[in-house]
């Protein structure tokens, strides 16, 4: 034992190079420097004259965790990022047009048996019940009416039963968490990498080359350098699995505006385009859009029009244009670089998960924190762990594109006829029989959130749960759905709790 904890100490990672800022290099450099202190050397290297992508404004409530464990006070990290709450997503026009879901955070209420509460919203649906299932949902309840509050910690309340999230300025957030790493000792370096070198013993990334000539060398390295890949792609040339033939966009335009019609509302607003979908996340300063759609159905110039023509207010900026591939790297461990963000794939913003992956790829490094031999057994595992959760996410997004009514332009025609992933159609089928939500290892997203699709997309069960007693399942959609009603209009207005906790820029 004591021989093995020599021989761990003498072979400890001395350092460690992120190469790439923005919010995948910085949300890193926090972590790590948080985790490690002074016991290993931290230096980051980005170019000013490189943009970052910078649409990952809207989060899911995992971030929390990540503050947290940062010690960031959320009322100080809301005020700098100019962030607002979030409690979920509505989904516009996606089932079939002229119709909206919710998907939120948190659950439907609670149950009152054995049986889920879905499963009684469809047998009270069927019995003529004209209660909405997104009734059902506190988080829903809050966000329609404008409202906002922490969740109530007494699980006898229906106020216990949502999660929140956030909407923030993703630049605003690096920046923010740059203070942070500095302030812990990490140094950035300014600079373009040009080239990296391999040692010729095991073929890792000995060093890289900045354009003005430095050399920049690490025992471990993360890859934080955008779709690019500059190190596990152009150095280690790990290869790409494309997933476009399931989810068909590859371009975006973004574009800021001033904040209008409906204000600062408590959730993300998805709309489906005739080629693909449209994101508004408003923040306290401005209000974020986005169209992601199908270059094979959509110019850029139509893209754009299309945004630029359904704006809340004025824009702020130029469209600004990205191409993306979306899939994943074949390993996100390679050798002594790890990917994390964009470097290792590519999920398209629909449930906003692209923060979420940066932040899990983190976690999985410091659950799997190496060694300068780098046991091949963790890369293994941190690969299969990171495989496995992105192809769950993988279907979770699918299932919105398969799971539509919609026959008026193509994309959509060719959604609904695709062939989909074996682990997705066993998920559709289960619950298309009898409401069943069939879950799998390290699903992200949980039986709620699958429910809210399934159910928002109008997958409609042929039967229910066989242990259902539909006796007062009416009466208890009707309570439950005005408890939440009652709630919701209690809390305070959004932009006012921000201002009362301090997190507003006014304040």
């Amino acid at each position: 034992m004591l021989e093995s904890g020599l021989n761990g100490a003498q072979l400890a990672i001395r350092s460690i190079l992120i190469v790439g800022g923005g919010t995948a290099g910085w949300m890193t450099a926090a972590a790590l420097s948080h985790a490690l202190g002074d016991r290993c050397a931290i230096t980051l290297v980005e170019s000013d004259e490189i943009g970052t992508v910078g649409v990952g404004e809207a989060t899911i409530p995992p971030i929390k965790l990540f503050n947290d464990t940062l010690g960031i006070d959320e009322a100080q990290f809301l005020r700098e990022t100019k962030g607002s709450f979030k409690l979920g997503i509505e989904f516009v026009d996606w089932a079939r047009r002229s119709h909206r879901y919710f998907h939120p955070f948190g659950t439907f209420g609670k149950p009152f048996d054995l049986v889920a509460v879905h499963q009684h919203w469809l047998a009270a649906r069927a019995a003529g019940s004209p209660v909405p299932f997104d009734a059902l949902s506190m988080a829903w309840g809050a966000a329609r009416h404008g409202r906002f509050a922490r969740p109530m910690a007494d699980p006898r309340s229906v106020a216990s039963t949502f999660d929140y999230a956030y909407h923030f300025d993703a630049r605003l957030y690096a920046a923010f968490l740059r203070r942070y790493a500095e302030a812990r000792g990490v140094v950035r370096v300014e600079g373009k990498v040009a080239d990296a070198a391999l040692d010729g013993e095991r073929g890792h990334v000995a060093s890289v080359t900045l354009n003005d000539g430095r050399t920049l060398s690490a025992d471990l390295f993360v890859d934080c350098s955008g779709f690019r890949g500059l190190l596990i792609e152009g150095a280690l040339a790990t290869g790409y699995d494309d997933w476009t033939h399931w989810l068909p966009c590859d371009r975006a335009v973004a574009v800021p505006c001033a904040t209008g019609g409906e204000g600062m509302t408590p959730y993300t607003r998805s709309t489906a385009r005739a080629a693909g979908w449209q994101w508004r996340i408003p923040l306290q300063h401005r209000t974020g859009n986005g169209y992601v759609y199908c270059s094979r159905h959509l110019s850029d110039d139509e893209a754009a029009a299309t945004l630029l023509a359904n704006l809340d207010g004025e824009p702020l900026a130029e469209p600004r244009f990205l191409r993306f591939t979306t899939g994943r790297r074949r390993q996100f461990w390679n050798r002594n670089v790890v990917a994390i963000g964009l470097a290792s794939g590519f999920m398209e913003p629909l449930e906003s998960t692209s923060i979420h992956l940066i932040q899990t790829g983190i976690a999985k490094l410091l659950a799997y924190f190496p060694t300068r031999d780098f046991d091949p057994m963790l890369i293994d595992e941190y690969n299969r762990v990171a495989i496995t959760e992105v192809e769950r996410i993988r279907d979770f997004l699918i299932l919105h594109y398969k799971l539509t009514m919609r026959d008026d332009a193509p994309l959509w025609r060719e959604c609904a006829a695709m062939d989909i992933p074996d682990t997705l159609a066993l998920k559709i089928a289960h619950f298309r029989h009898g409401g069943r939500l069939v879950a799998r290892d390290m699903d992200l997203f949980g039986p709620a959130s699958w429910a809210a699709v399934h159910i928002g997309q109008l997958n409609n069960p042929v039967s229910f749960d066989p242990l259902l007693d539909t006796t007062n399942s009416a009466s208890f959609v009707d309570r439950l759905a005005t408890a939440v009603d009652t709630m919701a209009r209690s809390m305070p207005e959004h932009g006012a709790f921000l201002q009362q906790i301090g997190a507003s820029r006014s304040t």
